[in-house]
């Protein structure tokens, strides 16, 4: 009997079977962050700052941390959302060339994770996808067709949370940014990364009255395809629900 793709998986990126990675060859590593459209419209986020929330006791918030999948209609502030964001990939400092510092940990500090959000009811922002471009702490228009929820919905394999929710947090792995120096064991720090920043979407949800629920149910190409990503070199990783309690 087979042991299975993922025993494969599992086998097959042990240390003892790694080869040299880009990094020991000396190749020049990609991008810390995806180029981006210029051309397209650029949203401004409350800064990180200048953003107040009130005191919240870390064992309280993860005591009562726990899947929220119905919410109230009240949409999430521009303030709020940017709160979330920073909280789950905001920048800190930036190596040229070497390495981000986050508020969440990766591997090597590769960070290989991009953020699109699927908006629904977050005031100021019209219903659509966007990207947040982490080292700016910005929003990137990506599609705002009436259409793209349904869409985005029918590839979550038709779960009614994404269109109940006020926003859904989409993260990709750039997949090279980790090979780069794990080799194709970096694919199993990717998913751990994606582990890394949903909890913080949790913790962060819960200190300022949200909730949140993760999403591992989709169909990759579907998915992969809206967001006009190739699904190898960088692709779809995980999602999380996220609005006001």
């Amino acid at each position: 009997m087979s042991n299975g793709i993922g025993k494969e998986f599992m086998h097959m990126t042990k240390y003892q079977y790694l080869t040299a990675s880009d990094q020991m060859k000396g190749i020049q590593q990609s991008p810390l962050e995806l180029p981006y459209d210029r051309s397209k419209p650029i949203i401004d986020l409350p800064k990180p700052e200048d953003i107040v929330v009130k005191n919240a006791d870390v064992r309280r918030v993860i005591e009562s941390r726990t899947s929220i999948r119905n919410y109230s209609k009240k949409p999430l502030t521009l303030e709020e959302l940017s709160y979330l964001l920073w909280c789950t990939q905001g920048v800190k400092e930036v190596i040229p060339g070497t390495a981000t510092y986050r508020n969440v940990p990766s591997a090597g500090a590769r960070h290989s994770l991009e953020t699109y959000l699927l908006v629904n009811n977050i005031t100021g922002l019209l219903p659509g996808v966007y990207r947040f471009l982490a080292s700016k702490h910005k929003l990137m228009e990506v599609n705002l067709q009436p259409d793209i929820t349904d869409k985005i919905t029918e590839a979550c394999l038709g779960q009614n949370i994404i269109k109940l929710c006020d926003v859904v947090f989409i993260w990709s792995a750039v997949a090279y940014r980790m090979k780069w120096r794990y080799g194709e064991r970096g694919y199993r720090y990717m998913h751990l990364d994606a582990g890394h920043v949903c909890q913080n979407l949790y913790l962060s949800a819960e200190s300022i009255d949200c909730g949140a629920c993760a999403i591992a149910a989709f169909s990759d190409d579907d998915i992969n395809y809206l967001l006009s990503l190739d699904g190898d070199e960088e692709f779809v990783i995980y999602l999380a629900a996220a609005g006001k309690k």
